[in-house]
């Protein structure tokens, strides 16, 4: 942190406790992140976890699908600011607010980036059902052709008489 300047040009923290409160923040094996894998797993899919995105080293999703060109971001409502559940901290609010409104134009461009190079993108919010959200991966990874996908949405369909 050189003056006052964090990476990615995000101001620096003005207040010590804001900063250990964020370094203490775990990025990775959040309990809805870990809720999504296992039920996942238990429905067969195999993926990789916390691996870096094809040319952006820096950043990474929380499960990759790298046969099917798929990605997952298990999303935090403060940190990625939910349209729903956002509540901006009071205290030094203007610092909030460029730091929210970074990493949602972080988010688009990963987003963009992937969508770019023929990878499927989703976001899930941890305040999803897991139903729901399961439901969503399985149905990308049905448009992209994963046989189980495919077996399990199948399996879902209705059969007409």
């Amino acid at each position: 942190m050189r003056d006052g300047v964090c990476r990615q040009g995000f101001p620096a923290p003005r207040d010590a406790n804001v900063r250990r409160v964020m370094l203490a923040q775990r990025s990775r094996n959040t309990a809805p992140e870990m809720a999504l894998r296992r039920t996942l797993h238990a429905l067969g899919f195999r993926y990789r976890v916390n691996l870096p995105l094809p040319g952006m080293r820096r950043r990474r999703s929380d499960l990759t699908f790298v046969r099917w060109r798929t990605v997952v971001f298990v999303q935090g409502c403060f940190w990625h600011a939910c349209p729903q559940h956002m509540l901006a901290p009071v205290h030094n609010a203007e610092w909030w607010r460029e730091k929210f409104e970074g990493n949602v134009r972080r988010d688009a461009d990963t987003d963009t980036r992937l969508v770019r190079m023929g990878w499927v993108p989703l976001r899930i919010w941890e305040h999803e059902v897991i139903d729901a959200a399961v439901g969503k991966v399985v149905r990308a990874l049905g448009e992209q052709g994963h046989p189980r996908a495919l077996r399990i949405l199948g399996a879902a369909a209705p059969t007409s008489v």
